[in-house]
């Protein structure tokens, strides 16, 4: 790692002086003012060129920024900045604020840590492809690993305040890695990283006032966690597909609210998931989640209601977008289904959302990456040149 400059230096010692001393008072969070850790101050960076290098970039920056938690609290957040050739337009590189979809709760599940046949790489690679044609276009092209990914900490899978402040503020720590990165920006995710970007929506424009947040994408977003206790007491049919989504939501439920025990929702015969979504990915938690009889899956005394009111609290539904908002599904999703997704959107268009909504014949849950990329592009360059997208709200 480079040596730090003065300025960043002190930084991140601020940083540093914080986590420990909350390790053991729970301080609140230094101000904003103060400069020394406002939230998207960058603490290191180097270039990278493994698999999470975009190829057509001029380079690709692997960094640490600070964020805020899920707990309020500032946070150490890793992720990439990836500049293109050439020269900055006037006003600098506008910006796509990336947000991925499910890898994982373990470190190496974090597209930054990517590599050739890593354990996240099949779906990593796939969003790299996509991205790599917007640095070919002239966007720099962030994309936070979230809170707990990659640095201390777990992961608070599918929070929404968490995942927000992540994709705002690592525009925040890429301008500061490079001047020609700009301020206009559009917040773009998938699935996971779908939920988050409406999120976003919501946020952003009041959180970093400094930035222009022109829109955001969201493509397959997450919602309905809060069903996820009712859904496996009742042993739908499709359970066997769900279970290995069950450790990372336990997971990520108690990250933002330790009371909620992942080890205690479980039965001994189930808690291998636990161990393996800690320690690997999602291929990893599938070939667990293949070993456990069905209906010894959840501990009879688990506090499924705790779990589901703490998800009531991360529904997007609930949302009020302040930027136009470019919602993408695929017809034949089964991961994040079309009618949920039709619901979701019917909800943010009755909160008063300038929402704009597409569904894709024929393609599944990533199918929709390459399916939606023009009309994502024709959205994204419109609202970046002040254009009012066609509502599709009644």
């Amino acid at each position: 790692m480079k040596t730090l400059p003065s300025r960043r230096a002190a930084a991140a010692l601020a940083f540093a002086s914080v986590l420990g001393a909350g390790a053991c008072s729970n301080p609140a969070p230094e101000s904003a003012d103060s400069g020394a850790i406002a939230p998207g101050s960058l603490i290191t960076d180097r270039p990278i060129t493994t698999a999470a290098a975009l190829p057509s970039a001029q380079r690709t920056e692997l960094i640490t920024y600070v964020s805020e938690g899920a707990d309020g609290r500032p946070t150490l957040v890793s992720g990439t900045v990836a500049i293109p050739k050439g020269e900055a337009p006037e006003g600098g590189w506008p910006v796509i604020s990336w947000a991925h979809g499910t890898t994982g709760v373990g470190d190496a599940c974090a597209p930054s840590a990517d590599t050739v046949g890593g354990p996240a790489h099949s779906y990593v690679a796939r969003t790299t492809d996509m991205l790599d044609r917007w640095v070919a276009d002239g966007y720099a092209v962030v994309q936070t690993d979230y809170e707990g990914l990659g640095t201390p900490g777990e992961h608070p899978y599918m929070n929404g305040d968490s995942a927000a402040n992540a994709v705002v503020d690592i525009v925040r720590a890429a301008r500061e890695l490079d001047p020609a990165v700009g301020t206009n920006w559009i917040a773009m995710g998938h699935s996971q990283g779908g939920h988050a970007a409406l999120y976003a929506a919501e946020v952003g424009a009041d959180r970093a006032p400094e930035l222009d947040l022109a829109g955001a994408v969201s493509m397959a977003p997450g919602n309905r966690t809060s069903d996820t206790a009712a859904y496996f007491a009742g042993g739908g049919p499709g359970i066997a597909a769900a279970v290995p989504f069950l450790p990372v939501l336990l997971i990520g439920a108690e990250a933002a609210q330790p009371e909620l025990s992942a080890d205690a929702m479980l039965t001994d015969a189930s808690r291998v998931l636990l161990t393996a979504a800690r320690t690997g990915c999602m291929d990893d938690v599938r070939a667990a989640a293949a070993t456990i009889p069905l209906e010894q899956v959840l501990a009879p005394d688990a506090d499924m209601e705790g779990l589901a009111a703490y998800y009531r609290t991360q529904e997007p539904a609930a949302l009020e977008p302040t930027v136009p908002t470019f919602v993408v599904q695929g017809s034949d999703d089964v991961l994040v289904s079309r009618p949920l997704t039709d619901q979701l959107t019917e909800a943010l268009c009755n909160n008063g959302a300038d929402l704009t909504y597409q569904v894709y014949e024929g393609a599944d849950h990533r199918a929709v990456l390459e399916e939606s990329f023009d009309d994502v592009k024709a959205f994204t360059e419109g609202v970046l040149a002040g254009q009012a997208p066609e509502s599709t709200c009644s």
